[in-house]
């Protein structure tokens, strides 16, 4: 058993893919059934240091769906019960939040989140239903410890305010308590998850030399890929996302990073989800996985 291990439990953007709505030429193929592309649920990870108790981080609206395809988040042997001792949330979008509710017959577990995003959900009187679960404030760079005895941290990432807050002129890249990144470690293992992300900062970077691996922001391949594909009218870096590809995308900002490295919240019309895509061979020659629903990690 290794020290820290992680389950992608869902690796798609908001939407999933393919998109119940959307025949972009991506999800296209997965409609026409093309084995070259595999359906793909909202993105959320589930951590354990292998001691049967797991956290999930951020609860996708599939997590329903995600805990029946993951035998390790099945009911333990009691009447009523779960392994999931809690959730650490990235920020309050909708895809990171609304899993929240599948879980609220009264299996206690813990949320942890920032203040921000614990006011977000205490404005939504639905999550008021939520008896059984316990509300943890913690700021960006406060370590807190997590079933297993995996030491975690938050820390801030250039991005936005959720959608359904931002109003008519968001700020865009600013650094905050509404989005996060979340590193993990216990007995020398370190994971880091960081679904959004507008840029990379220094302080990011640095960070990330001292991880394992790294689970990063792979929503778009190229900032006008939604405007190109007709999809929607939003360049990714409007939406708080930055590109994989082009002048300050991702592979150039993280080149020489020598970790592994995983995209994942990747969107429908992203084409590093088919096998064997240019697309997807660029990221591979650059070092990056693309990450899918099921993958383990290891550490």
């Amino acid at each position: 058993m290794g020290r820290l291990t992680a389950i992608v439990l869902g690796s798609a953007a908001g939407g999933a893919f393919p998109q119940w709505n959307c025949r972009c030429p991506v999800c296209s193929l997965a409609w026409a059934g093309d084995k070259r592309v595999r359906p793909r649920t909202q993105t959320s990870i589930a951590v354990s240091g292998c001691d049967g108790r797991w956290t999930l981080l951020n609860a996708s609206p599939d997590l329903g769906q995600q805990i029946r395809a993951t035998s390790a988040l099945h009911p333990n042997d009691a009447l009523r019960g779960s392994p999931i001792d809690a959730v650490v949330l990235t920020g309050a979008e909708i895809d990171q939040i609304a899993g929240l509710l599948s879980l609220r017959e009264s299996s206690p577990f813990t949320l942890y989140a920032t203040p921000s995003s614990h006011a977000a959900v205490a404005a939504n009187a639905m999550f008021g239903a939520m008896s059984a679960m316990t509300r943890c404030a913690i700021n960006p760079g406060e370590k807190f410890t997590l079933a297993g005895n995996i030491e975690a941290s938050l820390f801030t990432v250039p991005g936005k305010l959720p959608l359904y807050l931002e109003g008519d002129d968001p700020e865009i890249g600013t650094e905050s308590a509404v989005n996060v990144g979340i590193e993990l470690a216990r007995d020398g293992a370190r994971l880091i998850f960081v679904p959004g992300a507008a840029a990379v900062t220094g302080a990011m970077r640095e960070r990330f030399r001292q991880a394992d691996a790294i689970l990063f922001d792979g929503t778009l391949f190229t900032d006008d890929e939604m405007l190109r594909t007709g999809t929607g009218q939003k360049t990714g870096r409007r939406m708080g996302h930055m590109p994989i590809d082009g002048e300050g995308g991702t592979l150039q900002a993280l080149d020489g990073l020598n970790r592994r490295r995983i995209f994942i919240h990747i969107n429908n019309t992203n084409p590093i989800q088919i096998d064997g895509s240019a697309e997807r061979a660029k990221v591979e020659a650059a070092g990056w996985q693309v990450a899918e629903d099921g993958m383990e990690i290891v550490l």
